[in-house]
């Protein structure tokens, strides 16, 4: 059986000016986990925010009681150098570090800002390595990237070398606002055929228009920025989502 259906608003369309405020009331307003988009410049061309942040906003979000428990910040890492941060981003307050594939596989293995090294770290390392910060780790793909990349890390008879939640990207990561690419839920699909209890995340483009797309390829995890940040009506816009998920997740009992 599918994961329960989680919904986590993206920050990134949120009002910068009063930010706390704006995480707060989203949970209020029946969010689950909070999605928090951070870009260095590198990675992708757009520039977000850091772990200082990060730190300001936990202050008016309850962490999680539980792992994956509502309050979870789920930190989407679009960085060049993802293992250089986890421990920034733990001490932050990040629950779940979602590093990109992409750059695992380019990256080095420093383990801080300032750390110099030329050893290579990997997709499998990195998974390890955040599992040992008492954080959750998830694996991000591009569109261009293909879901087979992802096959042997979640057969990976290592349980702490196994991402305990995938994020399918509808969009290309760096920019909010984008058209939401249908032509990436055949990976959902696929990723849900063979795993029914993992969390796969969809990022980019989902709203009330698109929702039904995803629900019914198997995504389990809806992040969505402009469409509950810009609604009229965010609590109405999550429970949407939600019923969406649930409905898809309930005709296959």
């Amino acid at each position: 059986m599918a994961p329960p259906a989680v919904i986590a608003p993206s920050i990134l369309s949120a009002d910068f000016g009063a930010l706390g405020a704006a995480c707060s009331d989203t949970i209020d307003n029946g969010a689950d986990w909070l999605h928090i988009d951070i870009m260095d410049g590198h990675f992708v061309p757009n520039m977000t925010f850091g772990a200082p942040v990060v730190t300001k906003i936990r202050s008016h979000v309850q962490p999680p009681k539980t792992a994956r428990g509502k309050g979870t910040f789920d930190c989407h890492m679009m960085i060049a150098e993802p293992k250089r941060w986890v421990k920034d981003f733990q001490k932050a307050g990040c629950d779940l570090y979602c590093f990109h594939y992409e750059a695992a596989i380019t990256s080095t293995a420093a383990e801080n800002p300032v750390d110099q090294t030329e050893n290579k770290t990997s997709p499998k390392e990195m998974i390890r390595y955040i599992h040992e910060q008492d954080m959750l780790a998830g694996i991000a793909i591009k569109p261009e990237t293909s879901v087979d990349v992802l096959w042997e890390l979640l057969e990976n008879p290592k349980k702490e070398e196994v991402p305990d939640m995938v994020l399918v990207m509808t969009v290309h990561p760096g920019f909010g606002g984008q058209n939401f690419m249908a032509s990436e839920l055949p990976k959902v699909q696929a990723l849900r055929e063979r795993y029914q209890e993992l969390y796969i995340e969809v990022d980019g483009g989902l709203g009330e228009g698109t929702i039904d797309q995803a629900s019914e390829a198997g995504a389990n995890v809806i992040v969505a920025g402009s469409a509950v940040f810009g609604a009229q009506d965010p609590a109405g816009v999550i429970k949407v989502l939600r019923d969406s998920v649930e409905k898809r997740r309930q005709s296959n009992l």
